[in-house]
């Protein structure tokens, strides 16, 4: 793992920091504010409407609007998805702009997909994940 639950705390901007993957886990299931997917998505989509599509890909329109505070324990593990493949790709490459660079554009190791496609499930940002560690370790891709 290349990055820390405080890492990935701080894409969604939790206003309580975990301290270890526990606290997150638990922080997680219990509910996370809807702000803190927001937070996630204006780092990683540039445009006002990529971050509206990317918002309702993650939870469905209606679904969203009905919430009052927080998420459902399902989508909050969604959000902490997309925020841990951003922090783990923000981490290796030392820029908010080359990470959103990096998940916004095909990948020829993941079939010309993006990587943000490819993670919006769990063994997908594995994928991501593992690719991103490859990067970093200077392992080919």
């Amino acid at each position: 793992m290349l990055v820390t639950p405080d890492r990935i705390a701080a894409v969604m901007a939790l206003s309580t920091t975990p301290h270890s993957f526990a606290e997150l886990d638990d922080q997680v299931s219990r509910g996370l504010p809807k702000e803190a997917l927001r937070a996630s998505i204006a780092r990683i989509a540039e445009s006002t409407e990529a971050r509206r599509e990317l918002l309702y890909r993650i939870v469905p329109e209606a679904t969203f609007k009905r919430r009052r505070d927080l998420l459902s324990a399902e989508e909050s593990e969604r959000a902490e998805r997309l925020a841990r493949v951003f922090a783990t790709a923000q981490f290796v490459w030392d820029s908010d702009d080359d990470a959103r660079e990096f998940l916004n554009g095909p990948h020829p190791m993941l079939n010309g997909r993006t990587p943000l496609d490819v993670s919006l499930t769990e063994l997908g940002a594995r994928r991501v994940e593992e690719l991103l560690g490859r990067l970093f370790y200077g392992l080919s891709a």
